[in-house]
């Protein structure tokens, strides 16, 4: 559960909207989060939880980081502080004043490893449970608090040997966190009834729906967890469990849960950020000393059998192509052999300097995608490797192989410069993570959950380092036999879902009266009825660039921060999808693709090895309104990085064979489209709202126009489009303005080309409302969207609209997801967003619905964007949406990397530096009687078009019967 952002799909539908922030499949992003993986997310893909390292052949970025600490390179270090409550609760502090937040991060030691037989998934309902409000808080009121008090994460995640809850709040807020975290630890059992946890069922299997079942390959990689894991094992059933258990949880099941793990001496809570070290202690006895010790907890029994030979399966999906599974199990986390098969994972499948992108992806091109992962638990980890066929592959071709690439590293062992880049990746994405708060807090949390102490990191680090070719070699000989793993091969086919019935009415208050009325525990506080007021709204404003200009007319943006040893550099050119001939959809983006994919002097690996050698990442994309190449750093790495951003930049080769190679990969990219329900929804969308623009097509363009696409078309927009006096060098962190102007002068005082005036695309005429359908057969949901025109970035309106659309559908407690969610129960979650551009864009509402709801859900959408078109907005809700909106903007600066992109779209839309100084000041001006004016202006049920993508024959009755337009299909 966490942001559903305010434009990408792929998140939809999450428990929490907090700071925006994307999460990706990589071990980096894993270790930037603080070592924790959760049970949903960006597409924690499907149901299950895991360390990635995703490397599909048609990303454009390069993801390795690092160089082992020495004298004058200095790696951080976590100070803390660890203290015991009576009661048992442990208490880890981390104090750190760079910016004015603070993470309150509490990890209650239960997860589906205490789960009892036919219980399954029974953790991460009770998650659920946990944001449906306490005793004082009231219901559904723990996210309006913190929304409204501009926290910019707010999130409860589930894996298979914890839980956890967090909030990163402003500084002056922390006490409301504390009071919040407090009130459920004490005092939720005395408001769990048999509305709440019926309506949590609904929720938990809409997400299991969304995330997993209608999410391609979600079923096959379950069924690799079945085959690695005897029935009755707590691993078997993955995190968020079946249908079938799920709908058995029973009221005094949920209770008795509550009263076994959901108590302080089953808990840690860490604290880190901009605190008051004179009287944290204080508050933190205020709110959790008073709360009873709970009884003592069971000690997991399960225990994790080998496996002695290999075990096979065949599962059926409604995929385009078929993708190969294979699985073993590895040491349990932090024991013997763990952290080599961490260097393993990168080694084998963890980059494009990786073995089996070379040889599969780049050499044989037989793989459009490879990852591997581990993810590590307590009853044993479990490394997981994912190759997916290019069209016409058959499956046992790649097996074939990857056995032969994995033979070939067993009996070698790497060379000292694959353990090296290995080795980088993790230590760099270990010291990345401690930019969040929260990262620095989950990381704590992690090392106390599995090693009883939190002062860890430098041992982490230092057993990374000790590692040896030797020590790997021994692990893939050890750990990666044949006669250990599972393999599941997931091939297109028909989706068997296994579903069961909801619980009748009759039967829900049969459980009640079983149970009883909710009685509380604890003695009531009488002082905790009232919410804490917030303290003394703390100095700060918000980074106003420095600047300076080349003579060639390159534009550079810094902010310093100095806390620690990162650097983030983006290069923005103003060179998106905007610039593309209509009858070349996709150019830009493939453009941006070949950046990075050799130059004219390093060809493509050589390009990939240098980048992991100085432990860097970079990353080439292209959006509607403009391309960027991004650079992220360890400090004394960036001279080297941005020689090499430079490089991908100014020198492309744009190779012939490679150009092919890409071409090819973005082709099958545009092939797998069809297996992203939202992915559907959205291209079929702008396509009926921008139907003679380059806004009418995905980023990635068509099967025919990538086909169509001549190198010659590719250097010619290089050559347009990439020029000095049309771009920004963005940089953020460890780095002074003359340090930046000298490698700017250094790595880009040679860049010439003449700046093509960029048009902006004409504005449509608004579309008659229709219906477009996507049949997908047996989908278990509908991706529903209702489209409409919407507003560019430069509007004068920007401010007022997003205050209105916070509070119609951009927070969890905002109308939409209120209504879809928490009233009715159609989906896992509902949002809306305007999605801007230098033009005018679309506007979205919508989300993952249940298919039998399709046609009420959409009702309710029309329903929730006429209601906000006809009245002001109340003060209370006004109030939450503008401190939510405002309050929030610190969220955009607290990493290096979200600093530089933040400075760098503020060059793209032309916006002043001193814009986000400013920009609360404007927030606090809007009034209900703007947000009622720019409804009414800005949207447009009565031109709107619906588009579903889900099993047609079921849902096109109900939506027939809203006569909304006419209904087609789309292809």
């Amino acid at each position: 559960m966490f942001r559903c952002g305010p434009a990408p799909w792929a998140a939809l539908g999450c428990m929490m909207i907090s700071g925006g922030r994307q999460k990706t499949e990589r071990r980096a992003a894993f270790l930037e989060l603080g070592g924790v993986m959760t049970h949903c997310g960006k597409s924690e893909k499907g149901m299950l939880t895991r360390i990635v390292f995703t490397l599909a052949a048609l990303m454009i970025c390069t993801n390795t980081p690092a160089m082992a600490q020495n004298a004058a390179r200095k790696l951080p270090t976590i100070p803390f502080e660890k203290y015991t409550l009576k009661n048992g609760l442990e208490v880890i502090l981390s104090e750190d004043h760079t910016l004015p937040l603070v993470s309150v991060n509490l990890w209650y030691h239960v997860g589906p490893a205490n789960e009892k037989a036919g219980r399954t998934g029974f953790a991460h309902l009770f998650e659920h449970m946990m944001f449906e409000g306490s005793q004082h808080v009231g219901g559904k009121a723990h996210f309006q608090y913190l929304e409204g008090a501009g926290a910019t994460e707010i999130n409860g995640t589930t894996n298979f040997d914890r839980t956890n809850y967090y909030e990163t709040i402003p500084s002056n807020q922390l006490e409301l966190a504390l009071w919040l975290e407090s009130d459920r630890m004490g005092y939720l059992i005395g408001t769990l009834d048999i509305e709440k946890l019926a309506n949590q069922r609904d929720v938990v299997r809409n997400e299991r729906r969304q995330s997993g079942e209608n999410s391609p390959y979600g079923l096959v990689e379950e069924g690799l967890y079945h085959q690695l894991f005897p029935k009755g094992h707590p691993y078997y059933p993955v995190v968020i469990g079946s249908h079938a258990d799920v709908e058995a949880a029973k009221l005094e099941d949920v209770r008795e849960f509550f009263r076994q793990y959901y108590t302080p001496n089953n808990a840690t809570l860490a604290i880190a950020g901009d605190f008051d070290k004179a009287t944290i202690k204080a508050l933190v006895e205020k709110y959790f000393g008073s709360i009873p010790k709970g009884p003592e907890v069971p000690k997991i029994a399960a225990t994790t059998p080998p496996i002695t030979s290999e075990r096979r399966t065949v599962i059926t999906d409604q995929v385009e192509l078929p993708r190969v599974y294979m699985g073993w199990i590895t040491p349990p986390v932090f024991q013997k052999g763990d952290a080599e098969c961490d260097l393993y994972s990168q080694i084998l499948g963890g980059g494009k300097s990786s073995r089996l992108y070379k040889s599969l992806v780049y050499e044989k091109q037989i793989a459009q995608e490879v990852s591997t992962s581990i993810e590590e638990t307590r009853l044993g980890s479990i490394f997981e490797l994912q190759v997916t066929a290019k069209p016409g592959v058959k499956p046992e071709e790649l097996e074939k192989a990857i056995d032969e690439d994995m033979t070939k590293l067993q009996t070698e062992g790497p060379s000292a410069a694959e353990l090296d880049r290995a080795r980088n990746v993790t230590e760099t994405a270990l010291v990345r993570g401690l930019e969040r708060t929260n990262g620095v807090a989950n990381r704590l949390n992690y090392y106390n959950q599995f090693l009883g102490d939190p002062d860890y990191f430098s041992k982490d680090l230092a057993r990374f380092d000790a590692i040896t070719p030797a020590d790997i070699k021994q692990a893939a000989q050890t750990f990666f036999r044949k006669d250990a793993r599972a393999v599941v091969y997931g091939v297109p086919g028909k989706k068997v879902i296994d579903d069961v019935p909801k619980t009748s009415e009759e039967e829900n208050k049969k459980q009640a009266q079983e149970a009883g009325p909710s009685k509380a525990e604890m003695a009531d506080e009488p002082w905790r009825a009232k919410a804490p007021t917030p303290g003394r709204t703390p100095k700060f404003s918000l980074p106003v660039p420095e600047t300076a200009k080349l003579e060639n007319g390159l534009t550079i943006y810094l902010v310093e921060r100095h806390n620690l040893p990162i650097v983030a550099a983006t290069l923005f050119t103003i060179s998106g999808s905007e610039l593309n001939p209509l009858e070349q959809p996709g150019l830009a983006g493939f453009t941006a693709n070949m950046q990075t994919e050799g130059t004219a002097t390093r060809p493509a690996l050589k390009f990939a090895n240098e980048i992991d050698q100085i432990g860097a990442t970079i990353k080439a994309e292209s959006g509607y309104s403009s391309s960027s190449i991004t650079l992220s750093a360890l400090s004394w790495n960036a001279s080297a990085g941005l020689d090499l951003l430079s490089d991908a930049a100014l020198h492309p080769s744009f190779d012939a064979k490679e150009v092919e190679r890409i071409r090819n990969q973005r082709v099958t990219a545009v092939l797998q489209e069809n297996d992203e329900p939202f992915s559907l929804a959205l291209r079929t969308a702008n396509h009926m709202l921008f139907p003679n623009s380059p806004y009418g097509f995905s980023v990635i363009g068509t099967e025919p126009s990538n086909k169509a696409i001549k190198r010659d078309d590719l250097t010619a927009f290089w050559k347009r489009g990439y020029v000095p006096s049309n771009a920004v060098l963005a940089i953020a962190g460890d780095m002074n303005l003359s340090q930046a102007k000298e490698f700017a002068a250094k790595y880009f005082g040679g860049w010439t080309g003449t700046a093509t005036a960029a048009q902006v695309p004409a504005t449509p005429a608004l579309p008659a409302r229709s219906i477009a359908i996507v049949d997908k057969p047996g989908a278990p949901q509908t991706a529903l969207l209702v489209a409409s025109l919407g507003a560019n970035r430069n509007t004068k309106d920007y401010v007022p609209l997003e205050v209105m659309n916070t509070a119609l559908g951009g927070l969890f407690s905002s109308r939409i997801n209120m209504n879809l969610r928490e009233e009715h129960g159609y989906t896992y979650g509902a949002q809306s967003f305007f999605q801007y551009r230098r033009g005018v864009g679309p506007f979205f509402a919508g989300g993952a619905i249940r298919t039998d709801a399709t046609g009420p859900a959409t009702q309710e959408l029309f329903k929730e964007i006429t209601r906000i078109r006809e009245e002001e907005l109340k003060p209370d809700e006004l109030r939450k949406a503008k401190d939510s909106f405002s309050k929030t903007l610190v969220g955009l600066f607290e990493t290096t990397a979200d600093t530089s992109s933040t400075i760098g779209q503020q060059f793209v839309f032309s916006l002043p530096t001193e814009y986000y100084r400013d920009l609360p000041a404007q927030i606090d001006r809007v009034t209900g009687e703007d947000t009622l004016r720019v409804a009414k202006q800005y949207l447009h049920p009565e031109a709107s078009v619906v588009v579903g993508v889900g099993d047609r024959a079921k849902i096109e009755p109900e939506l027939k019967q809203l006569n909304l337009g006419p209904i087609h299909e789309a292809k």
